[in-house]
């Protein structure tokens, strides 16, 4: 899953918020010293990943793909699957995106200091520049994917995915909306963090 769904599966707290983003930029290696609530949250965001990464659902949505770009199909899915979550945010979820964002925002900026120095630039400019914004619409998502395309180090087919995305928008949606209520369920029963969603 990508950084919405990550934040969204995460508790209210600093630690938390830190924790579950920190997989994503190396994990507990880029730390000397990690306390026990980031360390709870860091296993989180590995659960998450191996859940989704290993579902027939997801597996199914990264088929969706074209021939070209299927090497980097997961990473497409995992940004529109954030995409999703924006369109049923009401569905799963009682705050207001606005407020969520304003508080998971504020609670990331208190953890910048102790972040890995290439998670302080990333997490900087998403909540300088309200990146999930951009996720809302299909031209957003694929603008974003079309920028990781650039960041790859090798030569790659990948960009232009918001074309995949608009051809199968439908049956994305609805993988996404068999799936993501499977992965609350998954990461409820292990409770690695002692507070349900």
């Amino acid at each position: 899953m990508n950084y919405l769904a990550h934040l969204y599966l995460a508790q209210p707290t600093a630690d938390s918020h830190f924790g579950n983003l920190l997989g994503d930029f190396g994990g507990q290696r880029q730390l000397t010293h990690i306390p026990v609530t980031v360390k709870s949250a860091l296993d989180n965001h590995y659960l998450v990943d191996k859940f989704t990464d290993a579902h027939p659902l997801v597996k199914e949505a990264k088929q969706l793909f074209s021939p070209k770009r299927r090497r980097f199909a997961g990473v497409a899915v995992d940004v529109v699957f954030d995409h999703f979550l924006i369109q049923h945010w009401r569905q799963f979820n009682n705050q207001s995106l606005i407020d969520f964002k304003h508080t998971s925002y504020g609670l990331l900026d208190k953890r910048i200091p102790v972040m890995p120095t290439r998670m302080q630039r990333v997490v900087t400019s998403m909540t300088q520049n309200d990146w999930f914004k951009e996720y809302e619409s299909v031209d957003g998502v694929g603008l974003a994917l079309d920028n990781i395309a650039k960041r790859i180090r090798f030569t790659n087919t990948f960009s232009g995915a918001a074309e995949d995305i608009s051809r199968h928008y439908n049956e994305l949606d609805g993988l996404f909306l068999a799936f993501f209520p499977e992965l609350i369920k998954h990461v409820n029963e292990f409770n690695l963090e002692s507070t349900p969603k």
